[in-house]
């Protein structure tokens, strides 16, 4: 990827604008040869086929003429791709129209490997330049992906549509067709690019330059840590695509893979347009052909009661501040496959981006649900938690009530003064306020006694002297049976109460 003395991007030896003419003469020809073919069944060996056609500039009886250089154009697995793009009801006129009819928009951002991304002039599919290995990799995963998409059609995944390979000035250009993630007719407050990891994942100074620029993981942990808002429908709704993707994922031996969040505050939009109806003019919705292409059709699930809140397809989200938010959310660069990974990292280091399958998609899970997802209580949830704690079995009742009483007859028909029939020596037996066994495991229930009760009227406190003067307390003296009584006291205030 380079950018010549004019200023037009160069992606190996080749102009943009030469690049994205091949594209539409070539999808034109395909598209258009495909419907001369039967509908049948999708087989095995379908997902082998490469069809070529060579389109020379001269034109000829196959290939109308053109103004740009000999390319020869490939499509890959034309009838599996045909049944995915029917799957997602996209028809082949409409198909060809959105990517054939007007002159395809070139994307100022581009991926970590210089790709170039272009948007339909509708706004409803995204080509992307892919490396060999990427282009090699989806080959391969077709048939699993025919498979997961036969199960279910909700996933937050690449909605491949197609794959095709330009060959010009002696190079392979491989682009992929997908579905558009972030509708342009919605103004994207803030971007974020997510993986779950934290090392070196914070956006560099050249992206911040940017209009709207993409942050990452660090970011996001700075500037939202308080995550997203979502209803408890929506929220186990997002979880759970996020936990089956990754799971199908992990299978195939995928990782490094991202979520892409795109956020659309409507608060905010209402402050910059001043009046509710600017606001609204700032979404211009655009009916979508493709099935389950949007964010909300993504996540919901057949018995699920999440409800679209505009034909944008954003899902409803509130920040921090109770703002209203519009989230657009999809799993992207999934063609990184584990076997052909080759970015060194350490085993231990669990914060880094590349890892092991297994761990990658545990961590994103985590991540999302903990993280960038929070679930907002419902009224029910509330009022449930208010129940619980009011609310005490009657084994808890009877807890309270039978426990002090049993350790108290426990303790008093263990005493020696009860076992022998004389109440009386249990005032003999109480410890002086000299003696060093005071143990913290003297009883309080034997105030409960009605021999205690003679200690409340002996309020004997002078200090009898004995010979040479000294002072000695009383033998009926006990500085604890104040407390004794209190806890008498407060314990049968318990008893009672129960």
């Amino acid at each position: 990827r380079g950018v010549d003395p004019t200023g037009e991007t160069v992606y190996k030896k080749t102009t943009s604008s030469t690049l994205k003419a091949a594209i539409q003469l070539g999808i034109t020809h395909t598209v258009g040869s495909l419907n001369q073919k039967p509908e049948r069944d999708v087989l095995l060996q379908d997902f082998e086929v490469v069809e070529s056609i060579f389109f020379p500039c001269e034109g000829s009886n196959l290939t109308p003429g053109h103004h740009y250089g000999d390319f020869r154009f490939k499509t890959y697995a034309p009838i599996a791709f045909r049944y995915f793009r029917e799957m997602f009801g996209i028809r082949p006129d409409d198909y060809m129209y959105s990517l054939c009819n007007e002159p395809l928009i070139e994307l100022s951002s581009s991926g970590a490997s210089g790709s170039l991304f272009y948007l339909s002039s509708d706004d409803e599919f995204i080509v992307k330049t892919v490396q060999h290995k990427e282009a090699e990799f989806l080959q391969k995963l077709l048939p699993g992906y025919f498979m997961n998409l036969n199960q279910n059609k909700r996933t937050l995944l690449p909605k491949f549509y197609g794959l095709y390979c330009v060959q010009a000035a002696g190079k392979n250009i491989r682009i992929v067709v997908m579905n558009n993630l972030l509708p342009s007719s919605v103004r994207m407050h803030v971007k974020f690019d997510l993986k779950g990891s934290t090392h070196k994942r914070r956006a560099n100074p050249k992206e911040r330059e940017k209009a709207v620029p993409t942050f990452k993981d660090l970011d996001f942990m700075q500037d939202m840590s308080d995550g997203l808002f979502l209803e408890p429908d929506t929220y186990n709704a997002v979880c759970k695509t996020i936990q089956r993707d990754c799971l199908l994922l992990q299978s195939f031996k995928i990782m490094d893979y991202s979520l892409l969040v795109g956020i659309h505050n409507l608060d905010q939009a209402c402050r910059e347009q001043n009046t509710e109806a600017a606001a609204e003019g700032a979404v211009r919705p655009q009916v979508q052909k493709s099935l389950y292409s949007t964010a909300i059709e993504a996540i919901q699930t057949e018995t699920g009661r999440v409800e679209p809140v505009d034909q944008t397809g954003g899902i409803p989200a509130r920040n921090s501040k109770g703002e209203r938010l519009l989230v657009y959310i999809g799993i992207i660069d999934i063609l990184q496959s584990y076997r052909f990974e080759h970015k060194p990292f350490l085993p231990t280091q669990d914060t880094v981006s590349v890892h092991r399958p297994s761990f990658y998609a545990e961590r994103f899970q985590r991540f999302m649900s903990n993280v960038v997802f929070k679930k907002v209580p419902g009224k029910n949830y509330v009022k449930s938690l208010l129940k619980k704690k009011k609310k005490k079995t009657p084994f808890l009742k009877l807890e309270l009530l039978i426990c002090p009483l049993l350790s108290c007859m426990f303790i008093l028909f263990s005493h020696p003064g009860i076992q022998s029939g004389r109440p009386d020596l249990l005032l003999q037996s109480l410890p002086h306020s000299g003696s060093a066994v005071n143990t913290p495991t003297t009883p309080t229930f034997l105030s409960l006694t009605p021999t205690i009760h003679t200690l409340s009227h002996s309020q004997d406190t002078s200090m009898s002297e004995g010979e040479g003067g000294s002072e000695t307390p009383s033998r009926h003296q006990d500085s604890s049976s104040p407390q004794r009584l209190d806890g008498a006291f407060h314990l049968g205030l318990i008893i009672k109460s129960k």
